[in-house]
């Protein structure tokens, strides 16, 4: 639909950094490799600020990411302020955005004016992101 996209050039003309964790372990569905990853980013128009490879699945077990993508923002003192999904209609029909409360949208504008981030957790939807064992 382009909504990440959108909402990644969004935060980086704000100055914002947005970050893409590959998590997914070697073998499982959703891993790749660094080429991989810059064909998807390129494939799908992505302007993430860059793609950070996780094939042991360290960041995601730090984080408690359970599915991708699993939204998270950090400000700039490294406190954790936001978890959850891209908006607030687990779908991914590109009709239901519009409708959608666009929760990391609203949480980085919030954050920005300086202003607590007012639904800091929601529900993550998406595929169920595949642990590295260990």
């Amino acid at each position: 639909s382009g909504n990440m996209q959108a909402q990644q050039r969004e935060a980086a003309a704000r100055g914002v950094v947005w970050l893409t964790v590959a998590a997914s372990a070697p073998g499982e569905q959703g891993y790749v490799t660094a080429d991989q990853a810059n064909a998807i980013v390129a494939k799908y128009s992505a302007a993430p600020a860059a793609v950070i490879l996780d094939p042991q699945s360290k960041i995601a077990r730090a984080y408690g990411a359970t599915v991708t993508p699993h939204l998270y923002i950090v400000d700039a003192k490294g406190m954790l302020v936001y978890k959850g999904g891209i908006d607030s209609i687990p779908s991914a029909d590109p009709n239901d955005i519009p409708k959608a409360t666009q929760y990391v949208r609203v949480a980085l504008g919030e954050l920005l004016a300086g202003k607590p981030v007012a639904q800091a957790s929601n529900r993550p939807y998406g595929c169920t992101l595949k642990y590295a064992r260990g």
